[in-house]
């Protein structure tokens, strides 16, 4: 797959399905300064919640997970307020 960016989001892997949307709806937020969606996981068994969580903080911002019952994506989002993002993230997403 080649390299592309596409405003904030920079694709380097390709995307699980459902979840482009979701990357075009938190790039809108201005808090968002870029999104890299990182690499899949297929999981055996299609079982667990699906949607997109918050993971954990990073330097730069956060990771999230998106799941979709067969496979887990991580993705990384670069932010300049990580209390107003978790803030947005979680009243959308929880």
């Amino acid at each position: 797959m080649r390299r592309r960016r596409s405003g904030k989001l920079k694709v380097e892997h390709h995307l699980l399905e459902g979840l482009d949307s979701l990357l075009e709806e938190l790039g809108s937020w201005e808090v968002v300064e870029s999104i890299i969606p990182g690499r899949i996981v297929r999981q055996n068994r299609g079982r667990g919640s699906k949607g997109l969580f918050l993971k954990y903080r990073t330097l730069s911002g956060y990771k999230l997970l998106y799941k979709n019952g067969t496979s887990i994506q991580e993705v990384f989002v670069v932010c300049r307020d990580y209390d107003e993002f978790e803030k947005l993230f979680r009243e959308r997403f929880s």
